[in-house]
């Protein structure tokens, strides 16, 4: 049975989509059957796997319930990684899902029927906090959170819990955090040292080990519709994601308990 994990920080640009992408690549190639769910209607994390643009069917139809789960899931081109694109057209489910009963569990309604066939299912969400981002985090088990190396990243960070606390209390769900994954680090900025040493000190919950760089490859992979360890593998972005990697799948024993 898969550990589904949600990706998620309300505040854009900190490196959520990247980390959603690289990470299921990392645990693909050490040896994990991984489903990526792009559940962004920008798509990124589709455009960053694949050239492709024009699906018959995507994620949309399939919390919808208008195309199964076998007609939308595609392969990454790595061994053991596959995905569900996602398309503009989930916009147009924050509104399709307003009148609905049970509005908030449309995606792991969803999820429920395939996470058996998968090690790891990775939501890649929105960067807001929508009815899309509500359905990600129900479906999710687990929510892991990008940190920029950034002052702003902090505010993104304690809004993030309340909603998970929110989601918790209202809905009845026991979302876990996994863990805060500090990004876009410079390690000769004094700015990005401070910030990832106040994460350490004063975030409840687990912060890993690895710090994801500041990189310039990893800015660059998705325009060649690849993950880093197709693009560049010997780069630093490609060696860090690999240890988060190797970090998440550490806590399976613990998991499997």
């Amino acid at each position: 049975m898969a550990r589904v994990i949600a990706i998620c920080n309300q505040k854009g640009g900190v490196g959520k989509t990247t980390t959603a992408v690289n990470l299921g690549a990392y645990l693909a190639a050490l040896g994990r059957r991984v489903l990526l769910i792009d559940f962004d209607p920008q798509g990124n994390a589709t455009a960053a796997l694949t050239s492709e643009r024009d699906f018959d069917k995507h994620v949309y139809h399939g919390i919808l319930g208008e195309a199964s789960y076998m007609d939308i899931i595609k392969n990454s081109g790595i061994i053991n990684y596959q995905f569900i694109p996602s398309s503009s057209d989930l916009a147009g489910a924050l509104i399709e899902l307003v009148p609905l009963p049970e509005r908030e569990y449309y995606l792991r309604k969803f999820i429920n029927q395939l996470r058996h066939h998968y090690d790891y299912i990775l939501i890649d969400l929105p960067p807001s906090l929508s009815l899309l981002t509500v359905n990600g985090l129900v479906a999710a088990d687990e929510v892991l959170i990008p940190v920029q190396s950034e002052f702003y990243g902090l505010q993104g960070l304690g809004q993030l819990l309340d909603t998970v606390t929110l989601i918790r209390n209202n809905l009845r769900h026991p979302l876990v955090v996994s863990g805060a994954v500090i990004t876009l680090y410079n390690k000769w900025e004094r700015l990005s040292r401070d910030v990832a040493k106040n994460v350490r000190r004063h975030f409840p919950h687990k912060v890993f080990k690895v710090e994801i760089p500041r990189s310039v490859d990893l800015a660059e992979a998705p325009s060649h519709n690849k993950p880093i360890i197709l693009y560049k593998p010997r780069s630093a972005g490609a060696l860090a994601y690999r240890r988060l990697a190797e970090e998440i799948i550490d806590e399976e024993v613990h998991y499997s308990l």
